[in-house]
């Protein structure tokens, strides 16, 4: 008897369709075709013992599956209640002829409880626009593809329950969720708020700007300035997420199999790896291609902290994905493309003793070796990075200081003034909505300035000589600082504090 039943392949942040067709005939035997992998391969001793465990038989009969396209890889063990519910159809243990209506994933352990997969919401977007009745997965998933409205999604715990299901011995409810209402469950308070921080009023400021306008930012200062504490509460003043971006950082996240129990992202991402991570878990890829760091920060901060002590081709393979903001991972058998729409904070110490320029610390590192350290980073990716800002210890009597600074929550309300203009300004342009994001062609449009504001960028331009694209940056730095002030133009005032902000630029940096 021939059977079809249905589950899906995650390839990037889409699925595509997998078609499990089981024929069982005359003879013994396990066939099973269509390029798995080793851990599908496997499955047949999954699916056996939890059957058994569960009240029913694998057939001592001929099992031929294949796996349709067969030219299409399949990897991973999410297809054994797939392969496992097309068996049962086929041998007669189901009667129902509704198995090929639903879409079926799922990763069997020996006594048929159901373990998470990856990527449920991409898979439930797919079984909606082929549409398909309804998406049986493990409970600890259906949250996420329950945000996909017009299709049934069936959270079950134990394989019995979908056997049941088809069979007509038990009725399921699907889960259900309010996209809209889990999108505005936000915090009433941040995690980590600004008026925490004391002194440090000009690096508040800039973190502001870097907000505003999307920008990335460095923070240069000896250890213990703060660097970490202020990068952390970032995340604090940017604008809450459309729901757009919501359900674009879900599926990434939904795809590196990290959304257990949760149905939406609502809060913009914090990512911060450590120093030794590689180019793959960065950029993303390997043998079972995964979304990395800089996909993972989409739509929100992906924090370096030592960004020196990175490997150099770590920080280079983010060179091209911070201006285009995504990243193509092509090998020899498959090209995939993730987004990488993040901001970039990093931090550094200014020297390898980290108390370079410090009045109170002697300089313990050699002219040589600060070369070293600061050679590290390519110019080209300090380039792309739009303000340098020096970060000073805290004297003591600030950091005794009772009184708290002003909080994330004032500060985010001039952030969003600030991004409804500039809204405003790119409605018409499909991939531009905020200044970091701006073209040359764009820069040139909204950032005109006048003669003594040219004159006075020329003449920093000469002094700190500056490449091309520090030229952009500054520029789109001073329109961010006229926008939070509300200007319609950009002044001399606004490209004079944009220059303050190239730190690294200026002689006695990087040589």
């Amino acid at each position: 008897m021939l059977t079809k039943v249905f589950g899906s392949a995650v390839f990037g942040v889409d699925a595509t369709t997998v078609t499990v067709e089981v024929n069982i005939d005359k003879g013994i035997g396990y066939h099973l075709v269509g390029l798995p992998d080793n851990a599908i391969k496997e499955s047949s001793y999954r699916i056996a013992a939890a059957l058994k465990n569960n009240g029913y038989e694998l057939p001592g009969k001929k099992i031929t599956i294949n796996m349709a396209p067969a030219d299409l890889r399949k990897e991973g063990s999410a297809y054994d209640l797939t392969l496992a519910i097309g068996i049962l159809a086929a041998s007669g243990q189901i009667k129902s002829e509704e198995t090929d209506k639903y879409m079926i994933m799922g990763e069997l352990s020996l006594d048929g409880s159901l373990q998470p997969i990856k990527g449920a919401l991409s898979i439930a977007i797919k079984a909606k626009e082929e549409g398909f009745k309804g998406f049986f997965l493990p409970k600890v998933n259906d949250k996420e593809a329950a945000i996909v409205s017009g299709l049934d999604v069936y959270g079950v715990e134990n394989v019995s329950e979908v056997i049941d299901f088809f069979n007509g011995k038990k009725s399921l409810k699907p889960t259900i969720v309010n996209t809209r209402e889990e999108f505005y469950k936000t915090l009433d308070f941040p995690e980590f708020d600004f008026a925490e921080v004391r002194g440090q009023e000009s690096i508040k400021r800039c973190m502001e700007i870097a907000a505003a306008g999307g920008h990335n930012i460095i923070l240069i200062g000896p250890p213990g300035a703060g660097k970490t504490m202020l990068a952390k509460r970032l995340p604090s003043i940017l604008p809450p997420m459309t729901l757009k971006e919501a359900l674009e950082t879900t599926k990434i996240h939904s795809v590196a199999g990290k959304m257990k129990d949760i149905g939406l992202m609502n809060q913009r991402p914090f990512r911060s790896p450590h120093h030794n991570t590689s180019c793959s878990a960065i950029a993303g890829g390997g043998s079972y291609p995964q979304p990395g760091e800089i996909s993972l920060a989409h739509n929100g901060v992906l924090f370096l902290d030592e960004l020196p002590e990175f490997k150099r081709d770590v920080l280079e393979v983010m060179r091209q994905p911070l201006e285009d903001r995504e990243v193509t991972i092509s090998r020899s058998k498959f090209t995939i493309t993730y987004p990488s729409s993040f901001m970039l904070v990093a931090s550094m110490n200014p020297s390898p003793g980290g108390y370079f320029n410090d009045p109170d610390a002697p300089v313990s590192s050699s002219p040589a070796e600060m070369q070293r350290y600061l050679s590290k980073i390519s110019g080209p990716l300090l380039d792309r990075i739009d303000i340098h800002i020096e970060v000073t210890p805290v004297p003591f009597d600030k950091l005794s200081d009772t009184n708290n600074g002003e909080g994330s929550i004032e500060i985010r309300k001039r952030v969003i003034q600030a991004r409804e203009l500039q809204s405003i300004r790119f409605k018409h342009l499909e991939n531009i909505h905020y200044n970091a994001q701006m073209t040359t062609k764009h820069i040139r449009e909204h950032c005109k300035l006048d003669e003594v504001s040219l004159q006075l960028l020329k003449t920093a331009m000469q002094r700190l000589n500056l490449s091309a694209r520090a030229y952009d940056r500054i520029l789109k730095v001073s329109r961010t600082i006229a926008d939070l002030e509300n200007s319609e133009s950009v002044n001399s005032n606004h490209i004079s504090e944009a220059i303050q902000y190239r730190s690294l630029d200026r002689e006695g940096w990087l040589g």
